[in-house]
């Protein structure tokens, strides 16, 4: 560690001292990463597993018997045990009262939303959301639309992609008045990292709308309290928080709006009684209504585990860690200049620390101001082991404004006879006209350090011309 550059960092963030606990836990921990020298930037993508997560997992397997839940004997019920536990402790975690909320277990934080598109009253209502939505929000708009719902999007603006709040206050105060509204967005972009207002929960309940708040990239470095913020529906995905297992998310979600909900199917687990001669079933009621087959329950026990694992370092430490590092990385790359002046990158999102999360999305540029391939970009921090992300991260959305790629394009593109039932990512490039189809995320999390980012800075200065 350059011992000047990083007393320099620390004049300049003298929080990151506070925070130099995770640095203890690294070493203990996560010692993997520096022991492969890995470089990992892709927190967004997916978090890093504690080695401690991992034994106390395997003492716990290794010690007792589980059988499925659905019975009553012994190895049964211990597993019952542990699963209702995990759900009780889900709960805690985000400060959610079980009088009000439940936490329904799923795969991920998509299928926790399917479980939503599936089953939301959409007739005669309306689904607003924002540009800046994952693909899986996105794809609920297929539900509305073939139940006859109005489906709305409310812009994103450059250059900070945060959203045209004019727009969405108008838009929320004209709910329908002859069905269900649901009202969609990310507390956290997974493209640009804004952090949208949580404010917009209650402005939205006091129009009548139902909130469905994707959480999947905010809650990995943030706090979210389910007393003081309160939508509808909340989606996460376990691993995008500690890292292990994976596979496993849920849906919390309010008791008043789950019972909006009508399933269009039921399968093992989530009745009480079906029947075939009869042609009948009556759903069970509360989370097992939602919780097809036999859950994971070898797996669910490691969630506590890992929900206690962030607890113990807390979140305090965890948020001033990523703004500190996030606010050194974005002011250092986008300083860099090519040897005429021009910049070597340009920034998709808030060009400060504030109002943001770890993610810097940006693309990289020659000094004749010619894009380099998103995928040039990956080939070449692979070389030297550093792990980050390119595309448009499921959100296409926010890449589409980010790399202004217009709706004129886009329908010319959609419409084409041989574009009809198919389109390659390839064929998409050439109808957008030598654009860029994609963007760098480099997203810093909670065990990254000064020497991580410094790595990064290291190589970005390698592209310099």
């Amino acid at each position: 560690m350059p011992p000047k550059e990083f007393q320099t960092f620390l004049e300049k963030y003298p929080t990151y001292k506070q925070t130099e606990s995770i640095d203890a836990l690294r070493k203990k921990d996560y010692a993997r990463l520096d022991e492969a020298e890995h470089i990992y930037l892709d927190y967004t993508g997916g978090g890093i597993y504690a080695e401690s997560q991992i034994k106390k997992h395997h003492k716990l397997l290794s010690e007792n018997t589980f059988g499925n839940p659905h019975s009553s004997n012994p190895t049964s019920l211990a597993a019952t045990h542990l699963v209702e536990g995990a759900r009780e402790y889900i709960l805690k975690f985000f400060n959610a009262d079980p009088d009000e909320y439940l936490a329904i277990f799923t795969s991920n934080a998509s299928s926790a939303l399917k479980l939503v598109g599936e089953s939301y009253p959409f007739p005669n209502g309306r689904y607003l959301l924002t540009f800046d939505n994952h693909n899986s929000v996105n794809g609920i708009r297929e539900f509305a639309h073939a139940r006859g719902a109005d489906v709305t999007y409310i812009p994103v603006m450059l250059p900070d992609m945060r959203v045209d709040a004019s727009q969405l206050n108008l838009e929320l105060a004209r709910p329908s008045t002859a069905g269900h509204n649901l009202f969609a967005f990310p507390a956290q972009s997974n493209f640009s990292s804004v952090k949208h207002p949580l404010e917009w929960i209650e402005k939205a309940h006091a129009h009548g709308w139902d909130v469905l708040l994707d959480a999947a990239a905010y809650v990995p470095t943030n706090k979210l309290d389910l007393s003081k913020v309160k939508p509808d529906f909340v989606p996460i995905s376990f691993y995008k928080i500690f890292g292990y297992p994976t596979g496993l998310g849920a849906l919390i979600a309010r008791k008043s709006a789950l019972a909006k909900l009508h399933r269009p199917w039921f399968a093992g687990g989530t009745i009480t009684v079906a029947s075939v001669q009869g042609d009948k079933y009556y759903l069970a009621e509360g989370a097992a209504a939602f919780e097809d087959g036999t859950l994971d329950y070898l797996n669910i026990p490691a969630l506590e585990i890992g929900l206690k694992h962030i607890e113990s370092i807390g979140y305090d430490v965890i948020s001033e860690r990523v703004k500190t590092l996030t606010g050194w990385l974005l002011e250092n790359l986008t300083a860099m200049k090519h040897s005429n002046g021009e910049s070597l990158v340009r920034l998709f999102g808030p060009n400060s620390s504030e109002g943001r999360g770890g993610a810097v999305t940006v693309n990289f540029y020659d000094k004749n101001d010619k894009a380099f391939d998103h995928r040039f970009i990956e080939g070449e921090a692979n070389k030297v082991n550093i792990s980050l992300r390119t595309g448009c991260f499921c959100n296409p959305g926010a890449g589409e404004i980010a790399l202004g790629i217009s709706r004129v394009e886009l329908d010319v593109c959609f419409t084409r006879p041989d574009h009809e039932d198919r389109l390659s990512i390839d064929d998409f490039r050439l109808c957008i006209d030598g654009k860029s189809s994609g963007a760098v995320r480099i997203s810093v999390g909670m065990v990254t350090n000064f020497n991580d980012v410094q790595a990064f800075l290291s190589f970005a200065r390698g592209l310099l011309g």
